[in-house]
């Protein structure tokens, strides 16, 4: 006589097995990619992605600060203008956090977070090519992100130099180009100020 408890004995290890499979599998395809490693991509057959940090602009240090502010338990994807953006299209560099212009400094990356920040996980897998998705970010300002033939991002018009880089839950793809409405590019524009 066979007891009743083996095939349900049975069916909870094929449970547990598959569980454990596909937690592995999360786990090797969900890692973090850390700063300042090269992150090339290739997507299907298309070709990689350039991604050196150091000819793209890499994260750097406003993009540390801006990135800290977000949780990092929570999915949020981050559109981060490299080094390069930001001093090109704002005038900031890694200087400008400290002594008088810090304050500034702060306020100016708190309103590009604004603009560039989605409250959700984006990948680049998540974009086919030929389709544009929009998004609004976490200050309503919408982005239109579409995935051109190398790869590469384009949200509202700014292409990525990097892609799926990896902060706790934080997706970050670092664009060459700062995202931000026309009435902020006015007011932060670098020498639109008039010299007394």
């Amino acid at each position: 006589m066979k007891r009743r408890g083996d095939p349900i004995k049975f069916v909870c290890v094929l449970v547990s097995t598959v569980f454990a499979f596909v937690l592995c599998l999360s786990v090797l395809k969900l890692h973090e990619i850390p700063v300042g490693t090269s992150n090339a991509i290739n997507l299907s057959g298309v070709k990689k992605l350039k991604v050196n940090p150091t000819a793209a602009g890499g994260i750097g240090k406003l993009g540390e600060v801006l990135i800290g502010m977000l949780p990092r338990d929570l999915g949020f994807t981050l559109f981060l203008p490299s080094e390069k953006a930001f001093q090109r299209d704002l005038g900031l560099g890694p200087s400008d956090l400290v002594g008088d212009n810090g304050n500034d400094t702060y306020a100016i990356l708190t309103r590009v977070m604004g603009f560039s920040a989605v409250p959700r996980a984006i990948n680049s897998d998540d974009v086919q090519l030929g389709k544009e998705i929009d998004y609004d970010s976490i200050s309503g300002y919408i982005l239109y992100i579409s995935k051109d033939s190398d790869g590469s991002l384009i949200v509202n018009r700014i292409a990525s130099e990097m892609v799926d880089l990896r902060r706790g839950k934080i997706v970050v793809h670092v664009m060459d180009g700062v995202i931000m409405d026309s009435e902020f590019e006015q007011s932060v524009r670098p020498g639109s100020e008039e010299d007394n």
